[in-house]
Order: structure tokens, then C-alpha cells, then sequence
């Protein structure tokens, strides 16, 4: 039986939010269904990159590559006459995770934006549990 845990925040740019998620046997689990920005005035031109991932960042980067398996989601919103009004895509891995995750966010002129998550939360089994912990043990060693 799984249950959805929502997270939400307003985040400055360069700011970094840990969510803690971890559990002492590692059995519970999570996978993003729902993830979106905003920005906490749309008065404002801006742009805003908001990413999910899986191990604490050293630096806040707007550059996206989806070949590292330690981004989790990234959300992207654009508040500018040259958007028309504005403009959103989010991206979000089909991932279960049974550790911490970070929220990350950069804005072109340094404004805060908001964020909103939705997690499925659910049991993992033994084996799905041994992945999901070596996957975060790889990541940790591979930064």
C-alpha cells in the first residue's frame, strides 16, 4: 500500500534544501509523481531552474545533462515578454529512491521561486531496497 507526501518551499537562488527521507532499514521508498515552480512574483522577468537530486550539491549549475543518474528532476519556468507571459517544462525520473534528496534552484536575476512535490511513498522489497541503496552508495562515491 503506498501514500503520497507532498513537499513544498521557497527557495533563493543558489539555495540548496535538503529533504530528509531516510529511514534506519532502508524498506521505504519514494518516487516523484508531481513536480512544479513558481515564482514568487510574477511581476518579475526572470528565469528559473529548479532541480531534485539525489546527492548535496557543491555548486548550483543552470546546465542540464540528463546522463547523470544523480539528477533526479529539473524544472524549468520563464517569465519574460520574449516567452509571451510565461513558459514551464518539468522533467522527472520514473526513479524509486530510499534516501535524503535536494532541491536546488538558480534564477537568471537572483529571485526566489517556489517549488512543490509530490512523492509516492511505498514498501520496498528486500531487493528492491539492496538497489536502491547501492545506487546511492555509487552516487555518493562518484562525485
Amino acid at each position: 500500500m503506498s501514500k503520497m507526501k507532498s513537499y513544498r518551499g521557497l527557495l533563493t537562488d543558489g539555495a540548496q534544501e535538503k529533504i530528509s527521507l531516510k529511514t534506519n532499514d532502508g524498506l521505504t521508498g519514494y518516487k516523484i509523481k508531481k513536480f512544479q515552480v513558481i515564482p514568487k512574483n510574477f511581476n518579475v522577468e526572470d528565469e528559473y531552474t529548479v532541480q531534485i537530486w539525489k546527492t548535496e550539491q557543491t555548486s548550483i549549475v543552470t546546465n542540464q545533462n540528463f546522463s547523470d543518474n544523480r539528477m533526479l528532476a529539473v524544472a524549468y519556468f520563464e517569465n519574460t515578454a520574449a516567452a509571451g507571459g510565461f513558459d514551464t517544462a518539468v522533467i522527472f525520473d520514473n526513479e524509486k529512491f530510499n534516501q535524503d534528496v535536494y532541491v536546488v534552484a538558480k534564477s537568471q536575476s537572483g529571485n526566489e521561486v517556489n517549488y512543490y512535490i509530490e512523492m509516492e511513498q511505498m514498501k520496498l522489497s528486500l531487493d528492491e531496497q539492496t538497489v536502491a541503496t547501492l545506487k546511492d552508495i555509487r552516487n555518493t562515491g562518484s562525485q
